[in-house]
């Protein structure tokens, strides 16, 4: 059986699922309920703290419809049906805001709850994520941009090898260090 860019991508502990339209307008609604029966998984009320993400991910949809692979993934731990975070890239590959930086690349961004951080779920989901867009589309250049004070995220894109090549200022999350990561072959 040939996997689709569109299915989900599992790894030894988890599931990414991709959101679809209808999940993400209930998280928006504050219908949690709703949103998990659609997903196949309950989804905390923590996910509500921080919505921006689902706004960007609209706006890029409406403006590309071939963005809708690269968009929102829930991280589920399958044994307990529970979503513990989620991760994206920002766009698809080679966005013009990247090219000050670095040509060909596209930028992930990640977020895991609280009662599941430093567990390497984040790790997990950010290695398959880089193997997914390779291997499907081959992407080797991968940006993160993270604030410097997020201690714990700064040591994880390190430990996976990625470089600081730049600092930007977010309109929302204020300063935050680039790095990039180049996956081999």
């Amino acid at each position: 059986m040939t996997n689709t860019p569109l299915d989900d991508i599992i790894t030894p502990r988890l599931i990414l699922r991709l959101m679809s339209t209808d999940v993400i307008e209930a998280c928006l609604a504050g219908n949690l309920r709703s949103a998990g029966n659609l997903l196949g998984a309950g989804i905390p009320k923590e996910l509500l703290e921080h919505t921006s993400s689902f706004r960007y991910g609209q706006q890029q949809l409406d403006s590309d419809s071939d963005y809708f692979p690269w968009s929102a993934r829930a991280i589920i731990l399958p044994e307990e049906k529970v979503m513990i975070g989620m991760i994206r890239f920002h766009t698809r590959p080679d966005p013009e805001y990247l090219h000050t930086y670095v040509r060909d690349a596209v930028e992930l961004g990640y977020r895991i709850f609280t009662g599941y951080r430093r567990l390497n779920y984040a790790t997990e989901a950010l290695k398959a994520m880089m193997t997914w867009a390779q291997g499907n589309f081959g992407v080797q250049k991968f940006a993160v941009s993270i604030s410097p004070d997020n201690t714990p995220s700064l040591q994880l894109v390190t430990r996976l090898g990625f470089i600081k090549i730049g600092e930007a200022m977010d309109e929302l999350d204020g300063m935050e260090y680039v790095f990039l990561y180049i996956k081999n072959s």
